[in-house]
């Protein structure tokens, strides 16, 4: 969804845009195609992207090795406050899918690292989370966050298995799961498993909190926030902050019962894919897009 995205962000030649997930450089290539006086801040911890944005190197662009749960911080640091847009598009880049020592994708053997930086010697790989987490702490991340519905029954056969060898690659982990995978949906089962192991080992749900409730620092009054997601756990997020100002519970009233919210939600319902879009990439049919745009009430 490319050209919604472009479109939600209400390009101007001369505004200054922050693209927090840069991947393969896409959506940030085509934003630079509007800007003129303007200028683009891109942001990717991954070693890959950072290369992949030599491509693009001119004076209207920044690219920033960083987490966005560092958003503020990092355009602070370079004066670039406060900006017009900003545009986070949530998924795995098909470069991370698609390389298999990357360990995020079910179609290849390869180690089981998921971690979106991979110099990160500090985080947790996903071998580290199967064979180090408690049974009850599986439960937990494979319930949660993968909705899976036989998380309990899981979690004990990956326990019971590693007491056996430790799980260190892609394919042990699927023999090792087999008996409790889901006879004829054995690729959403997968799917469900890895999303699981992927948000735990990169902390996604707290650092995409931790970046929304920073955009309403960093974008100025009448700023476009873009925000397209892939799974219901982080669109619920990115809908109740646009709708409610927070991710749990109402949005909290002043002694007249009003609200004062940093945002008014452009889009009731998520923007999708067209059908023609979800069949030339099967991955855009879990797309969801939510647009907001920023209030004058202070953060």
């Amino acid at each position: 969804m490319l050209a919604e995205c472009l479109d939600a962000l209400d390009l101007q030649p001369a505004g200054r845009y922050v693209d927090v997930t840069f991947g393969g450089g896409g959506h940030s290539a085509r934003i630079l195609e509007h800007l003129s006086e303007g200028h683009l801040f891109s942001f990717d911890q991954d070693d890959a992207a950072e290369r992949e944005a030599q491509a693009l190197a001119r004076p209207q662009f920044t690219f920033i090795r960083a987490n966005f749960r560092h958003l503020t911080s990092e355009l602070a640091t370079l004066g670039a406050l406060p900006v017009d847009g900003l545009l986070a598009d949530l998924g795995v880049s098909s470069h991370q899918f698609d390389t298999a020592g990357r360990g995020f994708s079910t179609r290849f053997d390869g180690p089981l690292d998921m971690r979106m930086n991979p110099e990160d010697a500090s985080a947790p790989t996903a071998a580290d989370v199967l064979n180090d987490y408690e049974e009850a702490a599986l439960h937990r991340i494979f319930g949660m966050y993968g909705e899976v519905t036989n998380a309990r029954t899981l979690a004990a056969t990956v326990v019971q298995a590693r007491r056996q060898r430790p799980l260190r690659t892609i394919q042990e982990l699927k023999q090792a799961i087999q008996p409790v995978t889901a006879r004829g949906k054995e690729n959403k089962y997968l799917a469900q498993v890895f999303q699981a192991l992927r948000i735990e080992v990169n902390d996604e749900l707290t650092a995409l909190q931790e970046m929304l409730v920073q955009t309403a620092q960093v974008l100025r009054p009448g700023a476009r926030l873009v925000v397209m997601s892939y799974h219901s756990l982080e669109d619920r997020l990115v809908k109740n902050f646009l709708s409610q100002g927070k991710f749990f519970g109402q949005a909290e009233k002043d002694l007249y019962g009003r609200t004062s919210l940093p945002f008014e939600a452009l889009t009731r319902k998520p923007i999708e894919a067209s059908a023609d879009e979800v069949a030339q990439n099967s991955r855009a049919r879990s797309a969801k897009l939510r647009v907001g745009v920023r209030t004058s009430i202070p953060a």
